[in-house]
């Protein structure tokens, strides 16, 4: 049973100061398009809107939630993300497998913390259901395991992103607290409530159907927020406790502290699959709930090809998707296996972002399949796969989003054999 312990401090939060605003080639490389576009009416859906103070929580460990507005009434309940979905409200409902029974609370003041200690529940996403007034929200959060490698394999969700595509106006100017809303801001605050009623944006798409597809097929995995990676002292460590690190998502805003750890798991000999694109694009620094882009990783001399195999080249917010074409390359002999895909098959359908192979790219990395001319501007997304001589193996899917795509035969085929390669390391 979950233990609610109601503290009366009030929550000291800080509005970041705006910033110098970057260059035209900084906009046009940080997908100034996709911050501008018109927002969806469902983003303004009215919600019993609150936030957990931590992206993530240990079994055991006091998690404190924040309600927005007061409340005379409300009830609250405890879930982790399951298949149990329903697609029809994908975009404002989190749905899952209770994990608590329902409380009712009376009488809380706006920004008050709710203190509730955390289960002895398995690692994974979770979220708080909250409801009052007629209207329901959603808090979700990151179960981490009690210590590393309790499974064998590590899914990182982008928490980071999540609130950096968080256009809640919370200082009530017109403008969204991002910088997607206007490139001049440069930090955002990382205890917030979400849009949408509290779901996570993208989340629906980028990381639930591979939640639900690790679900159905058995998968035992931990997971990991952004932010956990500064509890991770040594590199050896992990390398030691997963033989796979996962990032299903739009992974795009790491600190260098999270660069640094996984460059220094793949050295160790550590795999890791990148299932979306636009990965490990921006430095950024946590400072207690803010954080504040610096620059972007490959003017600082630490391009993201050199880790991912790709990295990120331009983006049209969907205007043109296309399927993957399978190429000749040894590497595609095994990860379409069992698939009937050859050379020249085309398979799923990607687009929005997507990446390329640089001559920052390890040597030897094989483009396994790409989207042709994927924007219409000549350039290819790529999908790519490298090894190098200590063991390490990393695949990248370079564009959005394989992860989604899971719920076709032929991408699960993949991903299977993928995690197979990688994750069970057979050979």
């Amino acid at each position: 049973m979950t233990t609610i312990l109601v503290m009366a401090a009030a929550l000291v939060g800080r509005t970041p100061e705006p910033a110098p605003a970057p260059s035209r080639a900084a906009l046009s490389e940080a997908e100034e398009g996709e911050g501008m576009a018109p927002r969806p009416a469902y983003e303004r859906a009215p919600a019993v809107a609150a936030t957990f103070l931590r992206d993530a929580y240990r079994p055991g460990q006091v998690a404190s939630l924040v309600l927005w507005r007061p409340e005379k009434r409300f009830s609250v309940q405890f879930l982790r993300v399951s298949q149990m979905h329903t697609p029809k409200w994908r975009y404002i409902t989190m749905q899952g497998i209770p994990v608590t029974p329902t409380r009712t609370i009376k009488g809380l003041p706006a920004h008050t913390p709710l203190r509730f200690r955390i289960g002895n529940w398995r690692s994974g996403v979770y979220f708080a259901r909250l409801r009052a007034r007629g209207l329901t929200g959603f808090a979700p959060f990151i179960v981490r395991p009690r210590r590393l490698g309790e499974h064998g394999v590590l899914v990182v969700e982008p928490t980071f992103t999540w609130q950096a595509y968080n256009f809640r106006d919370d200082n009530h100017d017109g403008i969204g607290d991002t910088w997607y809303a206007g490139w001049r801001q440069t930090s955002v605050n990382l205890a917030r409530p979400f849009l949408c009623r509290g779901v996570p944006p993208h989340f629906t798409s980028y990381e639930l159907p591979f939640i639900n597809w690790m679900e159905k097929t058995g998968k035992q995995v931990d997971f990991m927020s952004d932010s956990q990676f500064a509890a991770v002292r040594s590199a050896r460590a992990l390398a030691r406790s997963y033989r796979l690190i996962i990032f299903p998502g739009h992974h795009e805003y790491v600190t260098p502290h999270e660069f640094d750890a996984v460059t220094a798991y793949r050295d160790h000999g550590g795999h890791l699959m990148f299932l979306s694109a636009n990965n490990f694009f921006w430095r950024t620094v946590k400072d207690g709930n803010v954080m504040t882009r610096t620059a972007r990783w490959r003017r600082l001399h630490r391009p993201e090809a050199s880790l991912v195999g790709v990295q990120y080249f331009g983006n049209d917010r969907g205007q043109h998707q296309g399927p993957w074409v399978v190429s000749a390359t040894p590497a595609a002999d095994w990860i379409f296996a069992g698939t009937g895909l050859v050379a020249g098959s085309s398979f799923g359908r990607g687009g929005i972002e997507a990446d390329a192979t640089t001559r920052s790219s390890p040597r030897g990395t094989q483009v396994v399949a790409r989207i042709p001319n994927v924007f219409g501007n000549g350039r290819d997304a790529e999908m790519t796969y490298y090894e190098l001589p200590n063991g390490a193996k990393v695949f990248a899917a370079g564009a959005f989003t394989l992860a989604e795509g899971v719920q076709s035969p032929q991408v699960e085929r993949i991903i299977e054999n993928l995690w197979s390669r990688l994750g069970d390391d057979l050979t």
